[in-house]
């Protein structure tokens, strides 16, 4: 049977939700993250996006380009509550949901009989209910389903046919590609190939030589082909955040970002009861290079603290005071916490 995915991405999202709440805010350009000029923003929205202003984004630098710009403190709290209120709303319509960010998702609406007004009726109701947009993508896979969501943001909606394969695609920047990063562009670049219509003329067996793996789900996936399935049970196997950023090796900076990070990864694993017993610091120069350094536990851990304090120990060992763009950490071999605890009082 023929599959109708859509991919649904809230539009702007943490910036959207403060101009909900505040008035004042609407139709001026609005940056959410921190507030002192050495922090990055976290989103900014679409009247901000036309001073160029994007994540990752220092503070001062957005100013100097947009000197009227509002920033919000970022609240990640009030951005989950409504991620899970919005999400619940869709829920009620579909099952068959598969929630991959804080602000996005795919939908199996296959056993729908109106797929096109299926997601009218869905954008309707999201903006009714919460004053928020959001884009749609509707396809028959989620590559193009995700691609579609992004073709005319904000308040978008895009369906890719299979009669449009692989036309539609071949103006395409080959960063719009899923699996092709900022590495993986600068080597198809350096031969000649900046679009879509450029690679597909590449053979399957280049690819891997180049890219590995990822290189055969390139080579279908711009013909069309992803048969990946709505995953309604996810079981995660690590949780994480990371961050690009202006090139810097600021020491101080760099553990101000650990914070941050430290904090987001604690709420996350509260939001779901889980601990870890693994916690990896990644780090990429202002060459590329990436360097993962790991720590394991014999008890799982879930505090801030506790994320905070190792993650700020495996920084000072090992960073080797080169410029960084990138930096990040992420919680491997989870358990339940509940489940721990039960185990542990058992010992006693």
């Amino acid at each position: 049977m023929k599959r109708n995915i859509i991919h649904i991405d809230i539009d702007a999202f943490y910036a959207s939700v403060e101009e909900v709440e505040n008035e004042n805010l609407r139709g001026k350009p609005v940056a959410v993250g921190g507030v002192s000029d050495r922090s990055i923003i976290a989103t900014v929205n679409y009247k901000a996006r036309r001073y160029n202003l994007h994540s990752a984004m220092p503070i001062f630098m957005a100013k100097s380009l947009c000197p009227d710009l509002i920033i919000v403190k970022s609240d990640m709290k009030k951005y989950r509550k409504k991620s899970r209120e919005i999400f619940s709303l869709i829920k009620s319509y579909c099952k068959n949901i598969e929630k991959v960010s804080i602000d996005e998702c795919y939908l199996d609406i296959s056993d729908k009989k109106d797929p096109v007004g299926f997601a009218y009726m869905l954008k309707k109701k999201i903006h009714e209910k919460f004053g928020l947009t959001v884009s749609i993508g509707l396809s028959y896979n989620k590559f193009l389903a995700k691609l579609a969501s992004d073709w005319r943001k904000p308040d978008g909606f895009m369906i890719i046919s299979e009669a449009d394969m692989p036309d539609i695609l071949y103006n395409l920047d080959i960063k719009k590609i899923k699996g092709i990063g900022e590495k993986s562009q600068a080597k198809l670049r350096n031969i000649g190939i900046n679009k879509v219509e450029d690679l597909i003329k590449l053979d399957e067996e280049f690819l891997v030589d180049m890219f590995g793996k990822m290189g055969s789900e390139i080579y279908l996936r711009i013909r069309g082909i992803d048969n990946r399935p709505v995953e309604t049970k996810r079981i995660r196997k690590s949780m994480g955040v990371e961050r690009t950023f202006l090139d810097t090796n600021d020491e101080e900076l760099l553990k101000s970002y650990l914070d941050n990070y430290s904090k987001e990864l604690a709420a996350d694993l509260e939001k779901e009861n889980r601990a870890f017993k693994t916690l990896t610091l990644k780090m990429k120069d202002s060459e590329f290079k990436i360097r993962t350094f790991s720590k394991s536990f014999l008890n799982p851990i879930k505090s801030y603290q506790d994320i905070y304090k190792h993650s700020i120990e495996i920084f000072e060992k090992n960073y080797n005071k080169k410029k960084l763009r990138l930096m990040g950490i992420s919680a491997s071999n989870l358990v339940d916490f509940d489940i721990f605890q039960l185990s542990f009082k058992d010992l006693y």
